[in-house]
């Protein structure tokens, strides 16, 4: 069930890197480059839109109960662009979505930069994390784990085959 969650987060994580951290580089560098500095309104709601599309990132990708499918798909998608991007760099560019927009521009500056690259590698590592991959043990004892293995619970708590305490 959680990977299947995993699936349902993934093209959400996706959405939130492309127009938070896509909007907000572009803000970010065009109040640079401007009048505006960063110390204004847009200034701080483009920064609060990276800072926002980190933090769900950083959650996705530490939290133990989620599935690397969340993160990893994505990471997969940014390091393939990445790749079209060093293969054939007029594609990659074109094929951003919204690429006349303060959106498409910011994630191509991202993409042209090696962020994103960098981002992709960082979010495939819990692909390759296999207790990632298996469900979470339960922290509460079942009724097994007090047997003494003939039927019976022998007052001294769970035991292993050998009949030593675990």
């Amino acid at each position: 069930m959680r990977h299947l969650v995993g699936l349902i987060l993934a093209p959400m994580l996706a959405v939130a890197l492309f127009a938070g951290g896509g909007w907000g580089t572009e803000m970010i560098r065009s109040a640079q480059h401007g009048d505006m500095g960063l110390n204004s309104m847009s200034g701080l709601l483009a920064l609060a839109a990276v800072a926002g599309a980190g933090l769900l990132l950083g959650l996705l990708l530490v939290g133990p109960a989620v599935s690397p499918l969340a993160v990893g798909l994505p990471g997969l998608a940014l390091l393939a662009w990445t790749g079209l991007w060093a293969a054939r760099s007029a594609t990659a560019l074109r094929l951003i979505p919204m690429h006349g927009r303060d959106v498409g521009e910011g994630f191509g500056v991202l993409l042209t930069s090696g962020v994103l690259a960098l981002l992709g590698a960082a979010m495939i590592v819990p692909l390759f994390v296999p207790s990632r991959w298996r469900r979470r043990r339960q922290q509460a004892m079942s009724y097994d784990d007090y047997n003494d293995g003939y039927g019976g619970y022998d007052g001294y708590g769970p035991t292993d085959a050998t009949g030593l305490l675990r």
